[in-house]
């Protein structure tokens, strides 16, 4: 028997990287799936490989509203939701303009407290709720402080709102990933420097080595399903960077 079978899982931010490997590794285990995105032509590929895919920006109260409703449409309740979305940026102190600051703080924590404010009545008893954080909520790394502030607010969500649901018998956790090899470098850079830098970041982790997305999904999965005993807490999956 398929380990996740009759599973109903959402995962925003779910068309790409670590939300996809989420996705997909629950999917080989008979999970139903839904992700949420905002390029159509990702959304297509999902769509193709059997997810349930659906446009939505986590920062639009009516694409939440609409989102909640496609998913009781689907699939009734939730066992899992994965609060993926997310974006970042970079720009020192003196370089960030407020609309910067503003725009990542809609994305990686407005928008993951209307979305989960707006699916619980939706969480089934025994449901888990993961959050994407990120490993620079716990160190100084310049030019990145509206981005690590956003996923530190993230993770003191966490914790509140693991206190706030235990009436309700659902567990909130955090994941924090550190180098994951999602190509983003490549996405911007020409491939030499890209892979000059990526050297470089591998270097000063422990195992040296960056991390891949399925590595990141298989601790969200373990943390939705699986830490039965386990909520308010952050596991890092970053090769050792913070914890060595």
């Amino acid at each position: 028997m398929e380990k996740y079978s009759g599973k109903r899982a959402l995962i925003t931010g779910g068309s790409s990287g670590i939300g996809l490997s989420i996705a997909r590794l629950l999917a080989a285990e008979g999970a139903q799936v839904m992700v949420t995105g905002r390029k159509e032509a990702e959304l297509e590929a999902a769509g193709e490989e059997g997810l349930v895919a659906i446009r939505s920006d986590a920062t639009s109260k009516a694409d939440i509203d609409s989102l909640a409703g496609k998913v009781e449409e689907a699939f009734g309740q939730l066992d899992a939701v994965f609060l993926n979305a997310g974006i970042t940026d970079s720009a020192s102190l003196e370089a960030t303009t407020e609309q910067m600051y503003d725009v990542i703080f809609a994305a990686n924590t407005k928008g993951p407290y209307f979305t989960l404010r707006r699916l619980l009545p939706l969480l089934a008893e025994g449901s888990g709720v993961v959050l994407t954080t990120s490993v620079l909520n716990v160190v100084g790394y310049s030019d990145h402080g509206v981005y690590a502030a956003s996923k530190a607010a993230l993770r003191s969500m966490a914790r509140t709102w693991a206190r706030e649901l235990l009436p309700r018998g659902v567990r909130v956790n955090a994941v924090s990933p550190g180098p994951i090899g999602t190509r983003i470098l490549h996405k911007n850079l020409p491939a030499e420097v890209a892979d000059e830098m990526a050297a470089g970041i591998a270097a000063q982790i422990p195992m040296q080595r960056i991390g891949n997305p399925e590595e990141v999904a298989r601790a969200a999965i373990f943390l939705a399903f699986d830490a039965t005993y386990t909520t308010g807490a952050e596991l890092p999956v970053d090769g050792g960077g913070t914890q060595l």
